[in-house]
């Protein structure tokens, strides 16, 4: 797992192209400030040696990440698509929803389905849900993530996701566009996930 350093002083606009990550450690954060997205989607995962690698949430234009109520030797933001964020944002009133802290429990309540094929279901229909949009005959999902991170995701080996996507595939139920970087769904697959967003 590569990123690079977050620099200390805040930005109103730090850039990531889509596949880049960049650390957060809190110790290196200015006091009172946390990360906001400006513009793009990105991915939250831990960098500790233990779970490196392990996703925590996604983030979308406006939401929050606050790593000092994270782990504490940071966190990592990748850029799913092309990225904006500015490191010198002032924390939402703790009163309000959280976006960090939604996506870890529907996470978590994802990988406690019984079947494969229904965590799978659930992951995307959330995705979808949260992070995509409708668009003609199809729900769109603006970036693709690897077989071995939606394996990770939902518990199965990337053998075992390329099996399920194979079959999405030839029910009709997705189609993978070659010259774009998003997966399209058929509407009744995302309405019908069994965790609602």
């Amino acid at each position: 797992m590569s990123f690079r350093f977050l620099p200390t002083a805040p930005f109103r606009a730090v850039r990531l192209p889509a596949g880049h990550s960049v650390l957060l450690n809190p110790a290196l954060l200015p006091e009172a400030r946390c990360i906001e997205v400006v513009q793009g989607m990105a991915r939250v995962y831990c960098p500790c040696e233990e779970t490196e690698g392990m996703t925590i949430a996604f983030l979308q234009p406006g939401d929050q990440l606050r790593p000092e109520l994270l782990c504490s030797e940071g966190v990592c933001v990748e850029a799913l698509t092309p990225l904006v964020f500015s490191s010198d944002a002032i924390p939402m009133p703790a009163e309000r929803f959280d976006p960090v802290n939604e996506w870890t429990l529907q996470l978590l309540r994802i990988r406690h389905l019984g079947r494969a094929e229904a965590r799978l279901q659930a992951l995307l229909g959330l995705l979808v849900t949260r992070m995509g949009k409708r668009s003609g005959a199809w729900c769109v999902l603006p970036f693709k993530l690897s077989h071995e991170r939606i394996g990770e995701l939902i518990g199965v080996t990337r053998v075992t996701t390329t099996k399920l996507f194979t079959r999405l595939r030839a029910d009709g139920q997705m189609v993978v566009p070659e010259s774009e970087s998003n997966l399209c769904f058929e509407p009744s697959f995302i309405a019908d996930a069994p965790v609602a967003a």
